[in-house]
């Protein structure tokens, strides 16, 4: 069962909302205290967020925001303010979907329905021991934060983290980097791999890329002190 998060202030708003959605089967957590919403909703972990912009404390804008960067949940707009301007502003902080109040029931659901279908279908997440990396964008989230990742260390990342504990070979990271191991060039092989190194390092990852000689390389993941 999907679980929604809904983020309203105008609690007659929330609560119909939520009984819509209970309705048609879905889990619902209301967000009642308007403050670290973003952390909130994080430590929930919803499939899918409904968001108002015209919130007290903070706006729905800056919550988007902070909520993208930290975790690849999905994120529907719903609110009064029906200019395009806002609209547009709200996709470039990444949510989903936009739709304006008032909003006719069956148009909610089926923009839920299809925004949780099109995230399902997202089987494009690698999991490490302390983040998610998305193999599309090479996008990184870590520690509350994302970035995305040059495409070439992006592509090494994915490589070792498909391969879990075991090696990966030196013909297997060429492959990945250039789609050939007719020419393997150790030297570009390695300018890549040590800036992929100093990008786990910079970011604080728990794991880190081991050679093993004549063979090729591994991820391990480094034990607490």
């Amino acid at each position: 069962m999907k679980t929604i998060a809904v983020v309203e202030d105008d609690v007659y708003m929330r609560e119909e909302l939520c009984s819509i959605l209970q309705k048609n089967g879905y889990l619902v957590e209301e967000i009642t205290e308007f403050e670290d919403i973003a952390q909130q909703l994080t430590a929930l972990g919803p499939d899918l967020v409904i968001l108002d912009l015209n919130l007290p404390k903070i706006s729905g804008f800056q919550i988007c925001q902070e909520l993208k960067r930290k975790s690849p949940i999905a994120v529907l707009v719903l609110t009064s303010r029906d200019q395009v301007r806002d609209e547009l502003h709200a996709f470039e902080l990444g949510a989903d979907e936009y739709l304006t109040k008032p909003c006719k029931r069956d148009r909610l659901l089926a923009r839920v329905s299809n925004l949780l279908k099109r995230y399902e279908g997202r089987t494009n997440l690698l999991e490490g021991p302390d983040f998610l990396l998305d193999q599309q964008t090479y996008t990184l989230y870590i520690h509350n934060t994302s970035v995305v990742l040059p495409k070439n260390q992006g592509k090494l990342l994915i490589a070792l983290l498909s391969g879990g504990n075991t090696l990966i070979t030196t013909k297997q990271l060429c492959m990945a980097l250039w789609g050939t191991t007719e020419y393997i060039d150790e030297n570009a092989l390695q300018v890549n791999l040590t800036r992929l190194k100093k990008t786990m390092s910079g970011l604080g990852m728990k794991q880190r890329i081991v050679a093993v000689r004549g063979m090729g390389y591994r991820l391990e993941t480094e034990e607490a002190p």
